[in-house]
């Protein structure tokens, strides 16, 4: 892969610890899991099992995710055939992808999307078809889906339509008029979905959750993907999973199982004993909204405007009033000067410095201790 370098994740980090900015770039959290996960999984690390797990998964961390996606998503997997534990969210996408896409196939991607997809379709053989959101008008608005051009860019050679929602970066989530859009293409067309929801249980306004699967129709042909990292505050553990009907998931374990094997065996073991204990996932919505509204406040001090957002633990920026130029210069000139780290919204684009790429937007990570979001809106107070 000539063409990757270092994701622009990787490089705003880095200049963040070079530069002692507050980072609200990278999407993790800088405060500890619950004490209640930490010792259940400090229990199984000292009582066991710390051996390999049966390649699927820990049986108890399966059964738990079965009935956590039947309580949220309303849909029943079988955990002996249906779910596989993988090692985090990328893991899942990756195996997904490499199983299921073949040599010319094409796999629509959504453009700004997350930037881990197109490699791997290349990877696989495939082709990325890319299709933009439409992008905000003002900071009012967000991005929207643009069915219209969704419908024209799939065809008899589409493999996979990949979705991710909430959205990162824009934290946009699907209606129900998207779902009745997205069953109207997949009646045309026959091909599978790839629905990475890493941020399902992060949604704000009492606005209802809704994904591919709650259209039997839909979950009949859909992977579902997601990730304890983010519902559990716990990014460095790395433990994801993915659901879908038998006959698919035999296939992706095929290469879940040469491509890592098995998942860390104590805890996935702590995180079921956890799961069964506490109802703190219930809770996630309200925890972040808080977030959300305190960095909305403050953003609205400066001359950053934020756009609004109804899930993930992101927001985006209108950086209007700071000038002209592409994001990318514009999230180091914030790192460099006003000591706070962002990542460009361009980056999830094909060619991050093209103009279509280029909205005049900043992604901001509110995952992040109350101290450290009002430090950081302190610092963007001077700009």
């Amino acid at each position: 892969m000539p063409g990757v370098g270092d994701t622009i994740f990787t490089e705003m980090s880095s200049l963040a610890r070079q530069l002692d900015a507050i980072n609200l770039g990278q999407g993790y959290p800088d405060y500890q899991p619950d004490s209640l996960l930490l010792d259940h999984v400090c229990t199984a690390i000292r009582q066991g099992p710390n051996q390999y797990a049966p390649m699927a998964g820990v049986p108890a961390l399966r059964d738990a995710i079965r009935d956590k996606v039947l309580a949220h998503q309303g849909v029943g997997y079988d955990a002996d055939s249906e779910i596989t534990v993988t090692s985090g969210a990328t893991e899942a996408l990756s195996a997904s992808l490499l199983a299921l896409v073949h040599p010319g196939d094409e796999v629509v991607l959504l453009d700004p999307s997350y930037d881990l997809y197109a490699p791997v379709v290349q990877l696989a053989g495939g082709r990325p078809v890319r299709v933009a959101m439409i992008p905000p008008a003002d900071p009012e608005s967000n991005y929207t889906l643009d069915w219209d051009a969704i419908a024209q860019a799939t065809g008899p050679k589409t493999r996979i339509l990949m979705m991710n929602f909430p959205h990162n970066p824009s934290g946009l989530v699907l209606k129900d008029a998207d779902l009745d859009a997205l069953t109207r293409i997949a009646d045309r067309h026959d091909f599978l979905i790839l629905s990475d929801e890493a941020y399902e249980h992060i949604y704000f306004d009492g606005l209802p959750y809704r994904s591919p699967v709650n259209r039997p129709e839909l979950a009949a042909r859909c992977v579902l993907i997601s990730s304890f990292a983010k519902t559990l505050h716990a990014t460095g553990w790395k433990v994801g999973y993915c659901c879908a009907p038998a006959a698919i998931t035999r296939e992706i374990r095929k290469v879940h199982q040469f491509a890592v094997f098995s998942v860390n065996t104590a805890v996935q073991a702590g995180i079921a004993a956890y799961l069964a204990a506490s109802d703190a996932i219930r809770q996630l919505p309200a925890f972040y909204q808080q977030k959300r509204d305190r960095l909305i406040r403050g953003l609205n001090a400066t001359r950053l405007r934020p756009l609004p957002t109804e899930g993930t633990f992101f927001l985006l920026a209108d950086t209007r009033e700071l000038g002209g130029g592409p994001e990318k210069e514009l999230a180091i000139r914030l790192t460099r000067e006003a000591g706070v780290a962002t990542i460009p919204v361009s980056a999830f684009y094909p060619d991050p410095a093209s103009a279509e790429a280029n909205h005049r937007l900043l992604r901001f990570c509110f995952a992040k201790q109350d101290a450290t979001l009002d430090a950081a809106i302190e610092r963007l107070q001077g700009l």
